[in-house]
């Protein structure tokens, strides 16, 4: 029987979550071509980074508020692969200089997969 904590658990939970998602969605603002299409949407931060929070706390193995919504809030943005290419690649980025190498990997999987389903539903028919 394995005791291993979750890894909702080894990223700090949700004060560990959020000290993740804050540097890495400022640079995500600064970002060439992610910046100006999370500008342009989100209109107040700390209310959405919340909301992010609680979104990758339930991906983390976590109990949060967070209600879903993920897939239909990024249909109308007209997301292409290259913006799921430069968010990944962010991604991994603030994963290798905030986290363990293996919590690192393993948020680095989960955003793959979700990127995965993502873009499968937001790519023009």
């Amino acid at each position: 029987m394995s005791h291993e904590r979750p890894l909702y658990e080894r990223l700090g939970q949700h004060e560990g979550i959020l000290k993740l998602i804050k540097p890495f969605y400022a640079d995500v603002r600064q970002h060439a071509v992610l910046g100006p299409i999370f500008n342009a949407h989100v209109q107040d931060w700390p209310a959405h980074l919340n909301k992010i929070a609680g979104f990758w706390m339930v991906q983390a193995g976590g109990q949060s508020e967070y209600r879903g919504g993920f897939a239909g809030a990024h249909m109308a943005l007209g997301l292409q692969a290259e913006h799921f290419q430069h968010w990944l690649g962010l991604w991994e980025l603030n994963n290798a200089r905030s986290l363990a190498p293996r919590e690192a990997e393993e948020m680095n999987a989960l955003a793959h997969r979700l990127a995965s389903r993502l873009f499968a539903v937001t790519r023009p028919r």
